[in-house]
């Protein structure tokens, strides 16, 4: 598979280049368009209790649409919910990423897409617990909030990320949460709360906007529901 992307960093858009007969995993309700004959087939990945802890538990749908290119090739175009930009990362098989709720888009069919308990900074940090954890050779789409940066860290480098804006990272890197201020007072008049300290060496992927901000701003101006 081939990932091409176009109206990057605002509108992101991949356009998935399929080999005949090639297969690849769309997050569901994710797909623009497809070129003609492209076939596909939604289903629960994994069995029962593995999509119901992808979606309960890592904020992804419950069932992840395959899509299979006809004899002579084709295409899926795949776009994300929110306006920002798109990363590709080429797995080696030896490293695996995490990705955070919501950020995951497509990989390949060689790929494998688990919900992976995160640790309980997770939790506090806002990410609901769980991550969503890719392994195996082969390529992996995540898309972001705003635009995106790639933070590569080399061995002994430490970088702090609010938890809001973390997108994804490779299972290199070590991380852990901390508040940003001393007391649950001070937090809250600064406006940051929890961070996670990456150490490398790794790479983190970061968004320059918060989807729960988002959610506040339309929440405190009567536009989002409160429920």
């Amino acid at each position: 598979m081939q990932v091409r992307t176009r109206h990057t960093p605002s509108f992101g858009v991949a356009r998935l280049m399929l080999s005949p007969g090639e297969p690849v995993q769309v997050e569901s309700g994710a797909m623009l368009a497809t070129s003609y004959g492209v076939a596909v087939d939604a289903r629960a990945q994994g069995g029962f209790f593995k999509s119901l802890a992808r979606s309960a538990l890592g904020g992804e749908s419950f069932f992840v649409s395959t899509y299979t290119a006809p004899q002579q090739g084709g295409w899926v175009d795949a776009a994300p919910n929110l306006p920002g930009d798109l990363h590709v990362v080429e797995l080696d098989g030896r490293t695996g990423w995490c990705v955070t709720k919501g950020c995951w888009l497509a990989s390949s069919a060689s790929v494998q897409i688990e919900t992976k308990w995160g640790g309980f900074q997770n939790m506090f940090g806002g990410e609901g617990g769980f991550l969503t954890h890719a392994a195996g050779q082969g390529t992996l789409v995540v898309s972001c909030y705003g635009a995106l940066d790639v933070l590569t860290l080399q061995p002994g480098e430490y970088v702090t990320v609010d938890s809001g804006h973390v997108v994804a990272y490779a299972d290199s890197a070590q991380c852990r949460l901390r508040q940003m201020n001393q007391g649950a007072v001070q937090s809250m008049k600064s406006g940051e709360g929890l961070v996670f300290d990456f150490a490398g060496p790794g790479q983190v992927l970061t968004q320059t906007r918060n989807p729960r901000g988002l959610v506040s701003w339309l929440q405190a101006n009567g536009l989002g529901s409160r429920n």
